[in-house]
């Protein structure tokens, strides 16, 4: 059987999958990144133990990936910062998706046994 903090950590990693797979692809550009943050947030913190998700979509990024008169491009990973904290039987798991190599991959940054003081929709806190 799983402990708590593995199952928590599996929880963050479905959460993580939901979320980059759901929505890589979308059409995107700079006037509707703040509403696909928006989206992709609460749509993940709807799924149970996620207590908070954040999502940078990155205007800059965005409009150097547009190589076409029609204004938008496709989300990937590499448009977006992500972080999510997950709380599972009194265990918080703290995550974020980065890039590595071209690729992005999404990380543990803390575990903590005993569920920490969590914060009002915030990731990091």
């Amino acid at each position: 059987m799983a402990t708590d903090a593995q199952q928590a950590c599996f929880e963050a990693g479905i959460k993580f999958g939901s979320l980059y797979h759901q929505f890589a692809g979308t059409p995107v550009s700079t006037s509707s990144t703040r509403s696909l943050e928006a989206a992709m947030a609460e749509a993940i913190e709807n799924q149970p133990h996620c207590e908070a998700v954040d999502v940078t979509v990155h205007d800059d990024r965005v409009a150097d990936a547009i190589d076409h008169e029609n204004g938008y491009t496709e989300l990937t990973g590499s448009l977006m910062d992500v972080r999510m904290r997950i709380e599972y039987a009194g265990v918080t798991v703290r995550t974020r998706m980065e890039m590595e190599d071209g690729y992005p991959l999404m990380k543990l940054v803390e575990v903590v046994d005993g569920g920490g003081s969590p914060g009002a929709a915030d990731p990091n806190a």
